[in-house]
């Protein structure tokens, strides 16, 4: 029997998966190594791993096939802009009732920005004669508050919707669903960011007395307004409709001029002053758009995909599809952040709003990849697409409306599913204002608030006990 010779190859290349300390030894070496980015599913909780095992093992079918249908609902879905209507009319609130973003909590745990918006709405409403007044009120309970979340409504950062709020309503014509959110406030001293000086309050009534009549006028005289055919063109001009609305707003008034030019109101010129310097005019109507479509995607039972996220300040909440129960954690403070001169980490309020809804439905962090601004925010354009690209690992689709021109036409991610993000760690990262945390002066900057994982590993529990 011969023997024979075995040679030893000239160039090795190793691939390590664990320790990166063993991929450094080789690479000081000189020697070419991939380290795999591994670690363990769940970070090693039993109780997640267990569930993790039923979930994507004797249950996957059935959860597959619902998350089918909800990736269907998300996708395909036509959010039509129907109107615009005062809140006591049409959402099931009760007399002195704020609506508030987030899940629920008490006046006591308010964060000092929507506090002030609070008071602002209040004095707004004409409950009370001062900000000192309106804080008793709130103190006392004789104003009451709830999640807009429950309401079938969704609110901006600390913006608040009060009875006599002017509010977009968009519907779902196949999901039979509708849902509400304020028109925007713009930008200077407003509510919603945080602010109760006169200028704030008087903002909330030029709205109600004028915007929105002018914008009820107009919008029988053009065509309907699908949301999201308007958010797909914006991304492709470098909105992610969430942090920048520069595109789809102008797509949105050049739409509605016929209709608003056709005004006689004596104030349509104060009125149009305001819109042509509101560049985000349509964050709160793709939030609409965006509740409508998730309101109808959250009627399928057995699923494991996010349908809300939501912040208010103080805490986080997601719910799942099938599901109304919150899933809180502490709501996290705002990163990667570009701050107005002279403020800094130490000034911001910890993340708040219903705005995350927007990434729930390719929008904000989903389309980041496209967006130039949101590529400052995050420390470039290259940041922007990891950023899309992390998003994609725990989705389960890729929007077939909504894609993205710097990444070849590639769909946004879409459906997110909290099997992945608890197996991976890996949580939303969300596109989002920063409020200052005590002296009312407003929004000091913008930066990326990253979930936190702790609600999704409750979700994910809660969803294997259900599901047995």
């Amino acid at each position: 029997m011969s023997e024979r010779t075995i040679e030893l190859p000239d160039e090795i290349g190793v691939v390590n998966i664990g320790l990166p300390l063993f991929a450094d030894a080789v690479r000081d070496q000189g020697r070419p190594v991939t380290q795999v980015e591994w670690q363990i599913p769940g970070g090693g909780d039993p109780d997640v791993v267990a569930a993790l095992r039923r979930l994507f093992g004797p249950r996957t079918e059935a959860i597959d096939a619902a998350n089918a249908e909800v990736l269907h609902r998300l996708d395909t879905g036509v959010a039509v802009l129907t109107g615009i209507a005062t809140a006591a009319d049409v959402l099931p609130v009760p007399g002195r009732t704020l609506l508030h973003s987030g899940p629920a909590l008490d006046i006591a745990d308010a964060c000092d920005p929507l506090r002030r918006s609070m008071r602002a709405t209040v004095l707004a409403e004409g409950w009370a004669g001062d900000a000192a007044e309106a804080d008793r009120m709130l103190a006392s309970g004789e104003v009451s508050l709830a999640p807009a979340n429950e309401a079938g409504a969704v609110v901006p950062m600390a913006a608040i919707i009060g009875p006599s709020t002017p509010v977009w309503v968009v519907e779902v014509e196949a999901g039979g669903t509708v849902a509400y959110a304020p028109l925007g406030q713009g930008s200077g001293e407003v509510a919603w960011f945080g602010q109760d000086s006169p200028a704030a309050v008087a903002r909330l009534v030029l709205l109600r007395e004028a915007v929105a009549p002018l914008l009820a006028h107009a919008l029988p005289l053009v065509d309907p307004v699908d949301v999201f055919s308007f958010a797909a063109q914006a991304v492709a001009m470098g909105d992610d409709v969430h942090v920048r609305t520069q595109a789809s707003t102008n797509l949105l008034l050049r739409h509605l001029l016929p209709g608003l030019v056709d005004s006689s109101d004596a104030r349509r010129v104060e009125v149009a002053r305001f819109l042509s310097a509101n560049y985000l005019l349509f964050l709160t109507l793709a939030m609409a758009g965006a509740r409508a479509l998730t309101a109808w995607a959250g009627q399928v039972e057995g699923s494991s995909m996010v349908t809300t996220m939501a912040r208010n300040g103080t805490t986080y909440g997601i719910r799942l599809a099938g599901d109304d129960t919150w899933f809180r954690a502490p709501a996290p403070p705002v990163e990667n952040a570009l701050y107005h001169p002279g403020k800094g980490p130490q000034d911001g309020a910890p993340d708040i709003g219903d705005s995350a809804v927007l990434e729930l439905v390719g929008l904000g962090g989903a389309a980041a990849a496209g967006s130039p601004s949101v590529g400052q925010l995050v420390g470039g354009l290259g940041a922007a697409v990891d950023l899309t690209r992390d998003l994609g690992t725990v989705c389960v689709g890729r929007s077939s409306r909504i894609t993205l021109p710097t990444l070849g036409g590639e769909g946004t991610p879409l459906g997110l599913d909290v099997r992945k993000v608890v197996e991976r760690s890996i949580t939303p990262r969300v596109t989002t204002g920063i409020l200052h945390n005590r002296d009312g002066s407003g929004q000091i900057g913008a930066g990326v608030a990253t979930a936190p994982i702790e609600c999704f590993r409750d979700a994910l529990l809660a969803l294997d006990q259900r599901l047995a």
